[in-house]
């Protein structure tokens, strides 16, 4: 046996000792542990009445009664891990509306569609879109396989990914498990253990929330179903257990104990790594380059930098400068721009300045028009980098606001938020 079956078998003998048969907690004997047994059984048939009365109508989700389709599943599970569907829906929209299909999409360039997603954060997201375009193209004749196992070999899909499309797409018997779902899922069966080690228990416990499968299967729904109600009823703050359809049986209200689920190791802190940005104008344009390929912010545009360290001085940041042939002199500008990776946050010093009108751009980078600064793939990080390096009357001619930007920019500490398959806080 090798040690991930091991793994699965510890958690089955956990659970047998911790849960019954219906999947229900089994503490301290008292009288209300009758309600929880009792209604344990139904728990699927109210989960599914309630969605079906109160389901959310969000743009890539099919009516009831009609089949969804994958390509648009597919799309917004990408778009959703670890971002909100207020986030989302108008990046959906727009490249729905560009590319209406899996073929469309592999069609496409890859530096079309980092530009489309520009400002959605997580940009290797982007990139394992359009991977996993060709291959659908390539190594399956344009059809989404309909499988977890198979959906899994795809560029960008995880274990939650591929659960999510074979259950909603092509209703496959599986439970996916997001942040809204290990939410309801903690509360409702009082899982004491903390995240990120309750995962395969969570998972577990919430497949017993489909029903049987010899029935005709709404996996889909019922997956939709735990999503919106983690959504709306279940949040993180103040849930409404009045509205909940699985009130009844659930440990953590019936403890008083909501907002304590679920329970979360402490996290660990990344360094402050620190650099400067240099913000180059030769009269209405602006120096750019492209990020490598592999790592963070991948084929992103960006305005040049020095490299990004905890130890980091302005003394040696400002020796990483683009060199040009002429003297160029720097202007620091007042304050810095902070941004939070998923494991670290980064503060930049921004410096301006300008050439001639005729001085070439170093090796590896180019002149870019300010006005035509919305058609490069800048993350939200570099646009406001341009914005504190230009001022935010001049930076408002290239850049207008995207719906998925973080923050604000201004003459002193600036913050947003940006980091994937599987547990994720969006919805």
């Amino acid at each position: 046996m090798d040690a991930g079956a091991g793994r699965g078998h510890d958690v089955e003998r956990y659970a047998a000792r911790r849960y019954n048969t219906s999947m229900s907690p089994v503490p301290a004997a008292n009288k209300r542990q009758s309600v929880v047994d009792r209604n344990a059984d139904d728990r699927p048939a109210r989960l599914l009445a309630w969605y079906d009365r109160h389901r959310r109508v969000l743009p890539w989700r099919a009516p009831a009664g009609e089949r969804a389709d994958p390509y648009r599943v597919w799309l917004s599970e990408i778009m959703l891990q670890q971002t909100t569907v207020k986030a989302v829906a108008p990046y959906f929209a727009k490249f729905l509306a560009r590319w209406g299909d899996v073929a469309s999409l592999a069609r496409a360039s890859l530096d079309d569609v980092l530009r489309m997603w520009a400002g959605l954060g997580y940009y290797s997201r982007a990139r394992n879109l359009h991977a996993c375009a060709l291959a659908i193209m390539r190594d399956h004749g344009g059809a989404f396989p309909d499988t977890e196992e198979s959906l899994r070999r795809l560029p960008g899909i995880g274990p939650y990914t591929a659960a999510a499309i074979a259950a909603i797409a092509f209703s496959r018997h599986t439970m996916p498990v997001d942040g809204n779902i290990e939410r309801v899922v903690s509360r409702l069966f009082g899982v004491e253990e903390p995240l990120p080690r309750a995962k395969p228990l969570i998972r577990q416990l919430a497949a017993s929330l489909l029903g049987p499968s010899r029935v005709k299967s709404r996996a889909g729904d019922s997956a939709q179903a735990l999503m919106d109600l983690g959504a709306s009823l279940c949040a993180p703050k103040r849930p409404a257990c009045a509205l909940c359809p699985l009130n009844d049986g659930c440990v953590a209200r019936l403890r008083g104990e909501q907002e304590t689920f679920p329970r979360k190791a402490p996290k660990k802190a990344g360094a402050l790594r620190r650099g400067a940005a240099f913000v180059v104008r030769r009269g209405d344009k602006l120096l750019l380059r492209t990020r490598p390929e592999n790592g963070l912010l991948g084929g992103m545009s960006e305005v040049p930098t020095s490299d990004w360290h905890a130890a980091q001085d302005e003394g040696r940041a400002l020796q990483q400068a683009p060199a040009f042939k002429t003297i160029v002199r720097w202007h620091r500008k007042a304050g810095v721009v902070s941004h939070v990776f998923t494991h670290f946050p980064l503060e930049l010093v921004v410096y301006a300045a300008q050439v001639a009108a005729r001085t070439q751009a170093p090796d590896g980078m180019r002149w870019v028009e300010i006005a035509a600064l919305n058609d490069e793939a800048l993350p939200s990080l570099m646009r406001k980098v341009v914005a504190h390096g230009l001022g935010d009357t001049l930076a408002r001619k290239g850049i207008a606001a995207r719906e998925g930007d973080h923050g604000q920019t201004q003459s002193g500490p600036l913050s947003s938020s940006a980091g994937m398959d599987d547990a994720r806080s969006r919805r």
